[in-house]
């Protein structure tokens, strides 16, 4: 497969420029330190841990297991919705707020940048460090920003193609091999393919996928935008055509994980593109068709597997929290093996240590593991930037019109193109 490339910014520059401002105008001292960041490195007591709806029971059990044994140091779980936007805006608000109740936040990896840019998480380092020895080294890298740890890596993800084992006997390899296979889906009246195509976030991370596994890549060797290349036009045009001729059912242009997971756990879909949380609830869950004939393969390329782009979830301390020893040694908690190994059986979450996926006990109960690992290692992660909510908002908004047919892929590549050159990107 050809090389590819991190994806960077495509915000105009007025978008730019008032995300700059956003940033500047961040309370907690800024990347630099200091201030905050300086206060209550020694304060223990009650705290509370923040993060997205807990659909796979896992934070609870760790969370009586931490408070069990830390009786003057209690953990309290606010749950979030199941909304990843709504997850970034909620945290947003509070730590612009200065809540000293957010004590530890799971972070998408995508808002490192973004909050630390402000001032809002504690560096973790001096006497705030943790251990990342035998972590994956992406997992690390989604964690840092310019050079500095802000978030310790909890649970990695990496896309994975989910598939009827009672229909396809062998998974593609390649997107042209999938949608050869969609004759097998029609021939059941069921859908062919989907993944997250709703405008949001999924759809960046769909997009970009789809984008590097044809080869293309947003910048070339030289670091100059790279998306009007036959590769890069290619990658989109797949998505554009299957949606064109039905592979990819209509109603996925709503899509996003969870409506996806459903449609394929309904039998509704021969082939779904989503997380590795997947897998814990499509074979557990007593409505799920396919629990007994779940397939589990890398994402399709153009010649071979294809690039998924790097998810996953990191724990940050805020600079505001007036317990942050506590907090501390609640974010080593997390990233210990025995928890580590409790996320993955229990919620289906990619560990972040690098032993676990040669683990043979776990890997006996999740087989996946192997293929996940090389997901990982080989992802393509999105921008590192704190203007990231412009970044994804150009990129969503021009394929979004690409996939309803209202441009072609040529003109919204073209579109993207002149964005990265307005920003001044590879200049």
């Amino acid at each position: 497969m050809k090389s590819r490339k991190f994806l960077l910014p495509a915000a105009t520059a007025g978008i730019l420029a008032l995300t700059l401002s956003a940033c500047a105008g961040g309370g907690g001292g800024g990347t630099t330190g200091g201030g905050d960041a300086e206060a209550n490195l020694e304060g223990r007591g009650p705290i509370t841990y923040v993060q997205g709806k807990d659909n796979s029971n896992v934070v609870r059990p760790l969370l009586d297991k931490w408070n069990a044994a830390h009786p003057d140091e209690q953990v309290t779980f606010k749950e979030q919705t199941d909304q990843a936007d709504q997850q970034h805006d909620d945290l947003v608000q509070n730590f612009q707020a200065k809540n000293e109740n957010y004590d530890v936040a799971s972070v998408d990896v995508i808002w490192t940048a973004e909050f630390a840019a402000r001032g809002w998480l504690q560096p973790l380092e001096g006497e705030m460090a943790i251990d990342t020895d035998g972590m994956l080294e992406p997992t690390i890298e989604a964690g840092t920003y310019q050079g500095k740890l802000y978030t310790a890596p909890v649970s990695s993800d990496g896309g994975i193609l989910y598939y009827r084992k009672d229909l396809v006997a062998t998974p593609p390899k390649t997107w042209n091999e999938m949608m050869e296979m969609c004759s097998i889906a029609k021939a059941n009246n069921i859908g062919c393919y989907s993944g997250q195509f709703k405008q949001y976030e999924g759809l960046t991370v769909n997009v970009s996928e789809a984008i590097n596994s044809a080869g293309g890549s947003v910048l070339d060797e030289q670091g100059n935008p790279s998306l009007t290349t036959p590769d890069a036009e290619q990658g989109l045009q797949n998505l554009v055509d299957a949606f064109a001729n039905g592979n990819i059912p209509a109603e996925a242009i709503t899509y996003q994980e969870e409506e996806s997971r459903r449609a394929f756990q309904s039998g509704n879909l021969l082939f779904l593109r989503n997380w590795p949380y997947v897998y814990n609830l499509a074979t557990t869950e007593g409505s799920s068709v396919v629990k007994d004939v779940l397939g589990m393969t890398a994402l399709p390329g153009e010649d071979g597997p294809g690039a998924s782009t790097l998810g996953g979830h990191n724990a940050a301390i805020s600079v505001y929290s007036k317990n942050k020893a506590t907090a501390r040694d609640f974010v080593k908690f997390l990233i210990e093996e025995e928890q580590q190994k409790f996320f993955a059986t229990q919620g289906s979450l990619a560990p972040v240590l690098g032993s676990l996926y040669e683990d043979q006990e776990l890997v006996a109960k999740l087989p996946y593991l192997p293929v996940l690992k090389t997901s990982i290692e080989n992802a393509v992660p999105r921008p590192v930037t704190p203007f990231y909510p412009a970044v994804t908002k150009a990129i969503q908004e021009n394929s979004y019109s690409a996939l309803k047919g209202e441009k072609s892929a040529e003109q919204a590549l073209a579109d993207m193109q002149a964005s990265i050159e307005s920003a001044g990107a590879g200049s």
